[in-house]
C-alpha cells in the first residue's frame, strides 16, 4: 500500500461555515421568515424555528466543538433584521450579542469571518422593493458602518455579501427564493445594485479598518457541455458560465457588469476585492433547451453513473473545485474556499467527498496557487433555505425537536486533517478506502 501525505501551507485556515438564520432561530423579522409562512413556498412547510438556537446562546457548545476538533477559523453572518430593526432604530444589544459571539470566537483560538449578508433581509427593506431599489445601496453601506464599527476589535475578515448570484437569479429569476419574481430585468437591477452596493460597504469598511481583509463569498457551478460536438449545448454551458459565474466577480475586477443584455459601467466597483471567496458544491452537465427560457435555455443534468447526495442535489465532482479554483486566478488574488459541503444524514458519503475535494484544495496549492483556507459546510445540520430540514450538511447531526447534537465520523475525519495540517494515507485508508487509489495511485 502507497504511504504518502499531502501537506498543506503554515497558517492554512480550517473551519465551518455558517449563517445567521440558519442557526439562530426566531429571525422573524426578515424576508426569509415571512417566506416562510407562505404556503407551498419550503419543502414539506418545514420552517426554521429555532434552528440551531444560537440566539439563546448554544452557539456556545457548538464553538466548543469546533475548537476541540482543531478548527481555527469559523465564517458566520450578522442578520440585518436583527440589528436594524427598522429604518430609524438600531438595536444594541443585538450588537453587544454579536460581539460576545465573534469574541468567544477568539477566545478558542478561532479567527471570525463574517459575512454581512446571507440571503436575508429586514421586512422594512423587503417592503421598499429590497435588492430591486437602489435606495437599499446607502443602507446596506450603513448597516456595514454600525457592524464593522461594533466588531472590528475582534474581526478583520469580512465577506460583503453572500452568493450574489444565488440571491438576484433564484429570487428575481427563478423565484425559488423571496420575493419569487421571474423577471431577467429585475435580476439585472439586483446585480447591479448588488455590485453597487459591495462597493461601497468595501470602501466603508476599509475607512474604518485599513487592514481588513473584504471579498465576497461567490457561488461557482461548473458547468460542461451535455455533447461536447454540439455548438447549441457548448452555447448553453457558455452563457451558464459567463452569466452565472463571471458577471459579478468580473464587474469587481474591471468596473464592467456583464449580462445577457445589459452592459453596466460601474467604475466604482473596481478592485474591491481583496480576496476572492470560492463557493463550490457540484458539477454538471447544460444543454440547449428552447423550453427553458427562465432558465437561459439551458438543461441540466448529472452523468448516469453519478455519485449522488441523499436527495440526489449534490454530484460528488471533486474536479470540479479544482475547475473552480483554476477560474479564480484570474483575478490574480487569494482565494479562500468559502463553503464546500454535501448534504449527507448517515455520513456515508461525506467521509470520501471531503477527502476528495480538498485533495483537489492541496492540487491547488501544490501549483502555488494562492489558496489560504477552506471552510466546510457546515459545522452542524441547519435549515437549508427552500429545502427546510431535508438536507442535512452538518459535520454534526441537529434533532430539530430536541436541540440533541450528535456525532458523526466526519467530525474525527476533519479534526485529523485540521489538527495535521496534510492528509495521509493511513487517514484515507481508514475513513474512505473505497477511494484510496484514487486518492493515492500506484
Amino acid at each position: 500500500m502507497v504511504q504518502a501525505t499531502y501537506y498543506f501551507p503554515p497558517r492554512f485556515l480550517w473551519g465551518t461555515a455558517t449563517s445567521a438564520h440558519q442557526v439562530e432561530g426566531n429571525n422573524t423579522n426578515n424576508n426569509w421568515w415571512a417566506w416562510e409562512q407562505q404556503s407551498g413556498r419550503i419543502i414539506h412547510g418545514h420552517q426554521s424555528g429555532l434552528a440551531c438556537d444560537w440566539w439563546n446562546g448554544r452557539w456556545r457548545e457548538d464553538f466548543d466543538r469546533a475548537a476541540e476538533s482543531g478548527q481555527n477559523a469559523h465564517r458566520l453572518s450578522v442578520e440585518w433584521s436583527r440589528v436594524q430593526p427598522a429604518p430609524d432604530r438600531w438595536d444594541e444589544d443585538a450588537l453587544d450579542r454579536y460581539r460576545e459571539m465573534v469574541r468567544g470566537l477568539k477566545e478558542r483560538g478561532i479567527i471570525p469571518m463574517v459575512t454581512l449578508h446571507h440571503f436575508t433581509d429586514p421586512l422594512w427593506v423587503s417592503e421598499m422593493g429590497g435588492w430591486e431599489n437602489e435606495a437599499i445601496i446607502g443602507l446596506f453601506e450603513a448597516y456595514v458602518n454600525k457592524v464593522v464599527e461594533a466588531l472590528r476589535e475582534y474581526v478583520t475578515l469580512w465577506i460583503t455579501i453572500n452568493e450574489p448570484n444565488i440571491v438576484a437569479f433564484f429570487g428575481f429569476l427563478f423565484g425559488v427564493f423571496p420575493p419569487g419574481k421571474n423577471s431577467i430585468r429585475a435580476a439585472g437591477r439586483v446585480m447591479i445594485n448588488m455590485v453597487q452596493a459591495h462597493s461601497a460597504a468595501y470602501r466603508a469598511i476599509h475607512a474604518l479598518q485599513p487592514a481588513a481583509q473584504v471579498g465576497v463569498a461567490h457561488h461557482y457551478h461548473h458547468t460542461r457541455p451535455g455533447k461536447a460536438w454540439f455548438p447549441l449545448d457548448r452555447w448553453a454551458a457558455g452563457i451558464q458560465g459567463r452569466t452565472f459565474n463571471d458577471a459579478f466577480p468580473r464587474a469587481l475586477a474591471d468596473g464592467v457588469l456583464r449580462l445577457p443584455f445589459t452592459r453596466r459601467r460601474v467604475p466604482a466597483a473596481r478592485g474591491t476585492q481583496d480576496f476572492l471567496g470560492v463557493n463550490y458544491y457540484m458539477s454538471d452537465y447544460v444543454a440547449f433547451s428552447l423550453f427553458n427560457p427562465k432558465q437561459l435555455f439551458t438543461r441540466r443534468f448529472n452523468a448516469a453513473d453519478a455519485d449522488l447526495s441523499d436527495t440526489g442535489w449534490i454530484a460528488n465532482e471533486p474536479q470540479g473545485l479544482f475547475e473552480a479554483l483554476k477560474w479564480g486566478r484570474q483575478f490574480k488574488l487569494p482565494m479562500i474556499v468559502t463553503e464546500n459541503g454535501v448534504e449527507d444524514a448517515d455520513d456515508h458519503l461525506r467521509p470520501r467527498y471531503l477527502l476528495q475535494h480538498l485533495h483537489q484544495v492541496w492540487r491547488a496549492v501544490n501549483f502555488n496557487w494562492p489558496v489560504k483556507g477552506y471552510f466546510h459546510w457546515s459545522l452542524v445540520d441547519n435549515f437549508e433555505w427552500e429545502r427546510g430540514w431535508t438536507q442535512r450538511f452538518g459535520l454534526w447531526e441537529l434533532d430539530v425537536d430536541t436541540q440533541i447534537r450528535r456525532k458523526r465520523p466526519s467530525v474525527d475525519l476533519y479534526a485529523e486533517i485540521c489538527r495535521e495540517n496534510n492528509i495521509s494515507s493511513e487517514l484515507v485508508s481508514r475513513y474512505a478506502p473505497e477511494v484510496f487509489d484514487k486518492l493515492f495511485p500506484t
